[in-house]
């Protein structure tokens, strides 16, 4: 089983949305189905088919959410060394082909947010920096082409994960 890192809010939040799906929201969608059964023909019945499809996503996000949580791992990257690229680094590096600046907080999956900053671990760019040190150099293949960074700088930033 793949274990999946998360910060301790990620998994606090995915708790309480594992509860609210499966103690409210299910019994929210049974209702809805019971009297939209009660108008008649089931075939012609657009309050029925909506409300069983949004039970088949309800049912599908509940699995999901149990899945991670069963495979959860909450780290506290503020007491991990961070003299080393690791889980909940924010890490500076120079693009090396066109010296441009970019820095990256390597976290989970779940908490993944490129337009952030957020990235996954097990996106390419996480996966060759873990382990590295201020002043490695990196290539990385990407969707457009490859690409070499250094690292400038390794610090822990405090996460801010929205939700």
């Amino acid at each position: 089983m793949q274990r999946e890192p998360m910060l301790e809010k990620t998994f606090l939040k995915l708790t309480a949305e594992l509860e609210q799906l499966k103690n409210v929201e299910r019994a929210k969608i049974g209702k809805v189905i019971e009297e939209a059964r009660e108008l008649g023909d089931l075939k012609e019945n657009s309050e029925y088919h909506s409300a069983k499809e949004k039970q088949g996503w309800i049912e599908t996000r509940i699995i999901e959410v149990t899945d991670l949580l069963s495979r959860a791992q909450v780290v506290n990257p503020a007491i991990l060394c961070h003299d080393r690229v690791c889980f909940g680094s924010c890490v500076t590096v120079i693009d090396i082909d066109n010296d441009t600046t970019l820095t990256y907080t390597i976290v989970g999956s779940v908490e993944s947010n490129p337009s952030k900053s957020l990235i996954s671990m097990n996106s390419p760019v996480a996966r060759a920096l873990m382990g590295k040190e201020e002043g490695d150099e990196i290539d990385v293949i990407l969707p457009n082409g490859q690409r070499s960074f250094e690292i400038e700088t390794i610090c822990y930033i405090e996460i801010e994960i929205e939700g």
